[in-house]
This record gives structure tokens, sequence and C-alpha cells, in this order.
């Protein structure tokens, strides 16, 4: 992998259960489950700025958490779009994200006048300058090199001693 492709690959959260976004909706967990099990992440559309017509890349993971609707994807800077929002991500001038769906199943909260969202058919998930839900964001990505020496120290410390078990096995 390039390190072109490597700064067009992203992660972070597009919806959060339990939280109030700016027009009255709570997402409930569970809510994308049905969604995501008849789709799967290649079938929702990575857009820019909810417009159909602009898919900037594809979504290489889409799942449900205790926190809420965790994505990580890929941005296609063969395309001019994809490209400068790579450039932006990178730069720090654009996070947000904000899911484009059809309710199935909604219960209106009588105390805020809001829905709480307990289904959701969810189709597309954008790149935005101003999410409705505020947390909904990209991660800020570690600097150039550092992706790498975590995922080696996270292999180290799952591997522990077996690591050394192999070094005196070979060693005898």
């Amino acid at each position: 992998m390039n390190a072109s492709t490597e700064a067009a690959v992203f992660a972070g959260y597009a919806s959060l259960f339990g939280a109030r976004d700016s027009a009255g909706d709570v997402v409930m967990p569970g809510a994308f489950r049905a969604s995501l099990s008849a789709r799967g992440p290649r079938a929702i559309k990575l857009l820019w700025q909810h417009e159909p017509q602009a898919v900037i890349g594809v979504w290489e993971d889409i799942r449900e958490d205790s926190i809420g609707l965790r994505v990580r994807g890929r941005l296609i800077e063969e395309v001019a779009q994809g490209r400068e929002a790579a450039t932006l991500i990178d730069a720090g001038a654009l996070d947000g994200l904000s899911i484009g769906f059809r309710t199935v199943r909604a219960r209106r909260d009588a105390a805020t006048g809001g829905r709480r969202l307990v289904e959701i058919d969810l189709w597309e998930i954008s790149l935005v300058t101003f999410p409705v839900l505020s947390g909904a964001r990209v991660e800020l990505k570690p600097p150039a090199g550092e992706q790498d020496r975590a995922d080696v120290r996270r292999l180290v410390a799952r591997l522990g001693d077996l690591t050394f078990d192999i070094r005196r096995g070979l060693a005898a």
C-alpha cells in the first residue's frame, strides 16, 4: 500500500447511540442491525455532503458497537472529490459524518417531542462539513508511521511470551 492510499483510509463514528441530534432524533442500540445484515458495508454508499451523484469512496467496515455506528472507509483518490476529501481530512479541515436513512420504526419521546429511532434502513453515510449529530466525527489520524508502530506494539503484546518460546525453540 503506498502512502497516498494509506492517507485515504479513515475511521470514526457515523452515529452515537443515545445522543440527541439537532433534529431531536436519538438512535437506539440495534437500530442498524437489520439493515447492515441485509446490505453489508459495500452496498452502503460513501458520499460527499449527501449528494447522490458524488460517490467518493467505499466503506470497508460498518458495525455497531457499544458506542454507536463505527465505520472505516477508503476514499478513491482517482476521483477528484475523493482526493480533495482526503486532503481536507488530513489537514483537519473536514471531520463530520452523517447518515442517510429511511425510518423503519420509531417512538415519539413525550418529554422532548423528538423520535427514538429503533430501526433504520441505512443507505448512505456522507462526509460532511456540519453533521446533524455533533459527535459523529472522523477520528484524527496518527502521524505518518505511527499507525505501523502501534500495530506492531499491539501484535507483540498479543503474542507475549509466545515470541520468546518460538525463538527458544528455534535455537534448540
